[in-house]
């Protein structure tokens, strides 16, 4: 068979097996091993297929992730978001629609320790809805804040999202996440806009609660200084070039540990806890990523990513024309395929293309991000949005996936505001990863 005939084919095939609900990584590995086969030899797909798989779960660099995961979940089990909270709350909680601000501001907190944008949305469901509900809060503003505020967690470091980009295409992680953070503060800050202006419209979405006096506000200060130290800790070592991003994870680790001992906050059934979801959660991370690589590896013998580059390369069309189009294709396959899954298939086929329209790889890496997180909030996918209905299923029976999903949609246009300005001022990308190098 025709190399590019038989990708069309493998491509089509793998649509085809998701609507099964075969497990992404196993799907990318089927059609890869099997597509190497038929170009190459059955004996070579076997050896691609042992190599791959031994490479990723045996790489350094790929590392990061169960680190960064078990410092997110030592930091749930040992409160540290229940105190972020506290402390966003009291200087939020008594203005209109404060509580969901205080939310959003709480999870991109939370994000700085986390790195997984469901993990940051069920934690702070947990801690955030029965509040807002408390206090009046319409269940479409409580649910949506909370499942837009936890996709936060793809795009402030350390995000699994964009490890696997630098993974990828060999761009510093460090650099990633340094660039990652002037963006989320801008979103957040865009989220809270979002939550303003539906309060000021609809008054009755979320009214606010008790001030809170002087010192009860300094005190809660106090739930930020964990959040403070370590990301200072990890980010900051890495900005000044202390340490590599997986000694700053192993020393977040540490830090997370330390603090938690010392405050008496970690039992041994939460530390137990941390560990168990941090292997299933890893495990499920690698085997999508050799997964991909299997199947990018088919891809690459089909030549498809050279001609699609090629035929970009030679489309008459201004650059940022080009680059919307990019945009549109993840923003529609973030509706439909899993975030990380998204972003290992297509980057071997887009990447050759932003680098050959002269955009930054590392803008290109967080834009990626912002784009795919619309993704994770919106259906059929919208993985945030079950996480956060599943978790009202026992807090707050009465919010309704159409209710969680009605409350998404000005964060979404808040995001959609978010990647145009990325797109209009790329500095705000740009401006600390130039400090850093």
């Amino acid at each position: 068979m025709e190399p590019t005939l038989a990708g069309i084919v493998g491509i089509v095939a793998m649509l085809a097996l998701f609507t099964t609900r075969m497990p992404v990584a196993y799907v990318m590995t089927l059609v890869g091993f099997a597509g190497f086969a038929l170009l190459i030899s059955p004996q070579g797909a076997l050896s691609m297929l042992s190599r791959t798989y031994y490479d990723t779960f045996s790489s350094y660099a790929l590392s990061t992730i169960p680190l960064f995961i078990l410092m997110g979940q030592l930091a749930f089990n040992s409160g540290i978001s229940k105190r972020l909270y506290e402390c966003a709350y009291q200087f939020l909680g008594h203005i209109r629609g404060g509580l969901a601000m205080a939310t959003v501001a709480a999870c991109t907190a939370f994000g700085a320790v986390c790195g997984s944008s469901p993990a940051t949305a069920a934690t702070m469901a947990m801690v955030a809805i029965p509040e807002m509900k408390r206090y009046g809060y319409a269940d479409s503003l409580a649910a949506g804040s909370v499942a837009a505020g936890g996709s936060m967690g793809m795009i402030m470091p350390p995000s699994v999202v964009l490890i696997i980009y630098g993974v990828l295409t060999g761009q510093s992680i460090g650099a990633l996440f340094v660039a990652g953070i002037l963006p989320a503060i801008v979103l957040t800050l865009l989220f809270i806009v979002a939550i303003a202006i539906q309060c000021r419209l609809r008054p009755n979405l979320g009214r606010g609660g008790e001030r809170g006096a002087t010192a009860a506000r300094l005190r809660s200060l106090l739930g930020l200084a964990d959040t403070l130290a370590i990301f200072l800790l990890v980010i900051g070592g890495m900005f000044f070039g202390l340490f590599t991003p997986t000694e700053a994870a192993s020393i977040g680790v540490l830090g997370i540990i330390a603090l938690s001992l010392l405050k008496r906050q970690l039992s041994w059934k939460a530390f137990a806890d941390s560990l168990y979801e941090t292997l299933r959660t890893s495990a499920m991370v690698l085997f999508l990523v050799a997964g991909a690589s299997v199947f990018g590896k088919f891809l690459a013998v089909t030549r498809i990513p050279f001609d699609v580059a090629g035929w970009v390369a030679a489309m008459d069309l201004p650059n940022v024309l080009i680059m919307a189009l990019i945009l549109g294709i993840y923003m529609i396959g973030g509706c439909f395929m899993d975030a990380l899954a998204l972003v290992m298939l297509t980057i071997p086929v887009f990447y050759p293309v932003v680098q050959h329209l002269g955009y930054d790889p590392i803008w290109f890496g967080v834009i990626i991000v912002l784009v795919t997180q619309i993704g994770v909030i919106t259906p059929p996918v919208g993985i945030n949005a079950y996480v956060v209905y599943g978790m009202c299923q026992k807090i707050a029976p009465t919010v309704t996936l159409e209710a969680v999903f009605k409350g998404i949609t000005p964060f979404l246009l808040a995001i959609i505001a978010g990647i145009a300005l990325m797109m209009l001022f790329p500095q705000i990308v740009l401006l600390l990863p130039g400090l850093m190098y």
